[in-house]
């Protein structure tokens, strides 16, 4: 069964960037589909990016497409979000999850969840 930890997370400005990351162990990463996904104080945990166990297809929700970008390195067991042009919106505590047999669309498809990174974005 594979744990997932999340870092990265933190305080920034409107228009900043950060990259949160997250680190699996118990397991190898690379046989997994895995996700990110928020919430935000009074809402339901939100879809926000997901990559493929190849790496070749990355999903994401329309109100982060085009500013946030899913990566994963196998050889490192991590999976990244880069996160640019944030906004006050943003701020959420962000989640990392994983499947081994499905991709990540919505939270009905994650199998594994990590334990969330906070992530603030002050106007």
């Amino acid at each position: 069964q594979v744990q997932l930890v999340e870092s990265g997370g933190g305080l920034v400005q409107a228009g900043d960037s950060l990259r949160p990351s997250c680190a699996a162990s118990g397991g190898t990463l690379s046989i997994y589909h895995v996700g990110w996904f928020r919430q935000a104080p009074g809402k339901e945990r939100e879809f926000v990016a997901s990559i493929n166990r190849g790496g070749d297809s990355t999903y994401y929700a329309d109100s982060v497409k085009g500013r946030f970008t899913i990566s994963r390195d196998d050889a490192k067991n991590t999976v990244y979000l880069r996160m640019g042009s944030l906004k006050p919106e943003d701020t959420a505590v962000y989640y990392c999850a994983a499947n081994r047999f499905i991709v990540l669309t919505g939270k009905s498809s994650v199998r594994y969840w990590g334990q969330g990174a906070q992530v603030t974005v002050s106007s």
